[in-house]
């Protein structure tokens, strides 16, 4: 078993992300910067807190100076207390559960609270807001009513900036997720057997992320079967395998909140005609993307002729989206490579190399991690690239 108390993000590193993301504040003549999180997606809290909700929302208030508050649920008080790396902790009935209830006794804190402790003073102020998807209405209704002359700006584009460029830290905990991931890879195939269910197959991964030093699974194990495939995103069930199946896994590691994936086929028998050369084509479109990364390269000229990789090799009906996506915290987060991404690639900016090709009655998924390198990548997994066809 691993112990991983020295693979995490050190406190000074949260201290820093505050004053930078204080400097950005202060460059785009903001006030204030909120930005907010829930269980599912916790990054953009847990970014500058260490602080992962469970049911209640969370969110951070920053002020240009780069000094930061936590607002926890009314009951998340001692929980916040013990793990946030964030000393000003206040408690805001805005960020209760789903479950809505009043807290009647409750003497809450307010959003007022929360600025008067980070000395942001007046009332005509810009608020740049973030995580604006996950802002639920309920909190953004709080601000409003509490700052009702202000400004409110949307301000995703400012988490992006702080969070697509890692730190050494960062893409340590990546590399050591991305290690036990394939542990549990390689683990479900050894075990996996026709007449199980995919979701026996998720209990023999979780088993392997947790024995290996995992604070939890980095996104919801992914165990499909044939028709399942070609779902982009889904849930694994109680389909039982069959001989001559083929099964895609994504299995994935948490640590210290940053999420790494594996992903790839494997076959129940052996794979011929049409159905091996689909997967077959969607593991050459992954090492084709490969080959283009390095610093400098425009992000919306790889996803360009990504596509017209497809359309070159007759495979452009069974295209469903762009080759990379940037990962960190969360498995999937901004910035994406799409065909309108007009931005150039930067050293240590981190993507899954995601290849996914759809048929009517399956799909594969080839994925893995890189960071961006002056002359190319550097790959943070194990590298995959065999087709494991399993005889029984």
């Amino acid at each position: 078993m691993a112990e991983h108390g020295s693979i995490c993000i050190p406190v000074e590193e949260y201290k820093e992300r505050a004053k930078k993301a204080g400097q950005i504040l202060q460059r785009e003549g903001l006030d204030a910067l909120i930005v907010n999180s829930n269980e599912s997606d916790y990054a953009n809290a847990r970014y500058f807190s260490g602080f992962w909700p469970l049911f209640e929302r969370c969110g951070v208030a920053i002020n240009p100076a780069g000094e930061a508050a936590l607002m926890v649920g009314p009951e998340s008080r001692e929980f916040a207390a013990d793990r946030s790396r964030i000393d000003k902790i206040f408690v805001l009935k805005e960020y209760r559960e789903g479950a809505d209830p009043a807290y009647p006794e409750l003497q809450a804190d307010t959003y007022h609270d929360v600025f008067k402790a980070l000395g942001i003073t007046g009332s005509k102020l810009r608020i740049g807001v973030a995580s604006y998807l996950d802002t639920s209405v309920i909190i953004m209704e709080g601000i409003k009513a509490a700052f009702p002359e202000a400004e409110i700006v949307r301000a995703d584009h400012v988490m992006v900036e702080l969070r697509s460029i890692k730190s050494v830290n960062e893409i340590n905990c990546l590399k050591e997720g991305y290690r036990i991931a394939e542990l549990a890879t390689q683990q479900v195939i050894k075990e996996i057997r026709p007449g199980m269910t995919e979701l026996q197959m998720v209990g023999v991964a979780e088993r392997v992320v947790y024995e290996n030093g995992a604070e939890y699974e980095g996104l919801p194990m992914y165990v499909f079967s044939e028709a399942s495939t070609r779902h982009a995103i889904s849930r694994s069930s109680y389909r039982k395998f069959e001989k001559g199946d083929i099964v895609q896994l994504n299995l994935s590691a948490k640590i210290d909140g940053y999420s790494a994936s594996i992903g790839y086929p494997i076959v129940l028998g052996k794979l011929e005609g049409n159905r091996r050369d689909v997967v077959m084509f969607g593991l050459e479109a992954h090492k084709w993307t490969q080959k283009q990364i390095k610093a400098g390269v425009i992000a919306a000229d790889i996803a360009k002729n990504f596509y017209q990789y497809y359309v070159e090799n007759n495979y452009q009906d069974n295209f469903v989206y762009g080759p990379m996506h940037g990962t960190g915290m969360i498995e999937v987060e901004a910035p994406w490579v799409e065909t309108i991404s007009n931005y150039a690639l930067q050293p240590n900016m981190t993507f899954q190399i995601d290849t996914f090709i759809s048929t009517k009655t399956f799909g594969v998924r080839w994925e893995k991690g890189i960071a961006v390198t002056e002359s190319g990548c550097e790959v943070l997994s194990p590298e995959i690239g065999k087709l494991y066809e399993l005889e029984f």
